[in-house]
C-alpha cells in the first residue's frame, strides 16, 4: 500500500475535512488536543488548545492544516476575538507554519516564541526558501508557504519564561535546543503537562513507541540529552506530544528516547568511522532500524505514515552533520 493510498485526506481536501469529535479530544482540565489532519493523515500532529481564562493555542501545524485547526477552534467555542495566545515550542513548519494564517483569524492573539525563532516569524523569507530546497515539491503537498506575522504582536521568550493563561495558571517555559536551537518546552503550573515539541522525539501511539527526531541543521547529540534531562528534572505528571497525542508513562518514554537517541547516533557513527558515504548510513540505518523495532514496521500503514512525517534519511542526515562539525 502506498503512502497516499495510507492518507484519510487528500491534503488538497484538507479544508473542507468535517471537524468534530473524532479530531478533538477531551484531556481534562480545559486541556484539547486537536489531530491537525497534516499531510492528509489522522494521528501523526497535535495542536492543543488551553481553555483557560486566557485562552492559548499550542502548535499550529503546517500553513496547510491551519483551516482544520481554526474549525477545531470555533468547534470549542473559541471566537475570533477570545483567543490570547498562540505558542510554538520551535519554529519549524510542522509546528509554527500555520502561525500567520491562524494569527489572522484570531486578531487579538499574541505569538509566543523563543527569541531565536522570533525573526523568523515576522520575516520567514529564509526560514521558507531553506524549506523548499530540503522538501522541494512535498512543500506544496505538505507543509505550504509560512505567512508572515506582525511583530508587534510577538513576544519573544528568552531561556526561562512564563506564559499568563489568566486566573493564577500559566506555562512556564525554558530553552529546549538540540533538535532545534530555538526550541523550548512548557509545563502547564495546573496539571502538571509538559508539552514536548520535538524534543523528546516522536511518539507513535499506534506502538507506544518513540522514534528519533534530528533532522539538519541544528540538531546536537548532546543537547538532546540534556534537554531530555532537563524535562526529566521538572517531573512532568504527563507528556503531550506534537507528534502524537498524551502520554501518561513519562518516565518510560524519557527512558525510551534517551535509548533510540542513543541507538541512532551510535549506527551513524559506525558508518561515518568506517568510511561509508552518507546514502550507505542511511542503509545501514534501516537495517538497524527494523532489526531493533520490529513492532513499528509490523503495521506497513503506520510506519509508512511516519517516515512521511520523519524519514529515515532525514534523521541521518542531521546526525551527519552533526558528526561532521565535531571532525
Amino acid at each position: 500500500m502506498s503512502r497516499k493510498e495510507n492518507r484519510i485526506y487528500d491534503t488538497v481536501d484538507i479544508m473542507s475535512a468535517p471537524v468534530d469529535n473524532e479530531l478533538i479530544q477531551d484531556l481534562g482540565d480545559h486541556v484539547f488536543a486537536i489531530d491537525t489532519l497534516m499531510g492528509g493523515y489522522t494521528g501523526i500532529t497535535s495542536s492543543y488548545l488551553i481553555a483557560s481564562d486566557k485562552p492559548a493555542l499550542i502548535e499550529t501545524g503546517s500553513a496547510l492544516c491551519a483551516p482544520v485547526v481554526i474549525q477545531a477552534l470555533e468547534h470549542l467555542g473559541i471566537s475570533r476575538s477570545d483567543l490570547a495566545t498562540i505558542v510554538v515550542t520551535h519554529i519549524h513548519l510542522d509546528h509554527a507554519g500555520g502561525v500567520g494564517d491562524i494569527a489572522k483569524a484570531f486578531p487579538n492573539a499574541e505569538i509566543v516564541v523563543h527569541e531565536r525563532g522570533a525573526r523568523h516569524l515576522a520575516d520567514p523569507t529564509k526560514l521558507v526558501a531553506s524549506a523548499y530546497r530540503v522538501f522541494g515539491d512535498r512543500m506544496d503537498t505538505f507543509f505550504g508557504p509560512l505567512l508572515a506575522s506582525d511583530p508587534a504582536r510577538i513576544k519573544a521568550l528568552g531561556a526561562r519564561d512564563r506564559i499568563d493563561l489568566g486566573a493564577g495558571r500559566h506555562l512556564e517555559s525554558f530553552h529546549n535546543p538540540g533538535h532545534a536551537s530555538h526550541h523550548v518546552a512548557l509545563v502547564d503550573s495546573i496539571t502538571g503537562d509538559l508539552y514536548t515539541g520535538d524534543a523528546a522525539g516522536v511518539y507513535v501511539p499506534e506502538t507506544s513507541s518513540i522514534r528519533p527526531a534530528t533532522p539538519p541543521p541544528d540538531f546536537d547529540f548532546d543537547l538532546a540529552i540534556n534537554s531530555i534531562e532537563a524535562m526529566k528534572a521538572v517531573r512532568p505528571k504527563r507528556l503531550l506530544f506534537s507528534h502524537f497525542g498524551p502520554v501518561d508513562d513519562v518516565d518510560i518514554i524519557f527512558g525510551q528516547s534517551i535509548e533510540q537517541l542513543n541507538y541512532w547516533v551510535e549506527w551513524v557513527t559506525d558508518a561515518h568511522l568506517n568510511g561509508l558515504d552518507l546514502d550507505h548510513a542511511v542503509l545501514l540505518a534501516q537495517e538497524k532500524d527494523r532489526a531493533n523495532n520490529s513492532e513499528f514496521f509490523a503495521n506497513r500503514a503506520v510506519a509508512d505514515k511516519f517516515e512521511e512525517l520523519s524519514s529515515t534519511e532525514a534523521q541521518v542526515q542531521g546526525i551527519w552533520r552533526w558528526l561532521e562539525t565535531k571532525s
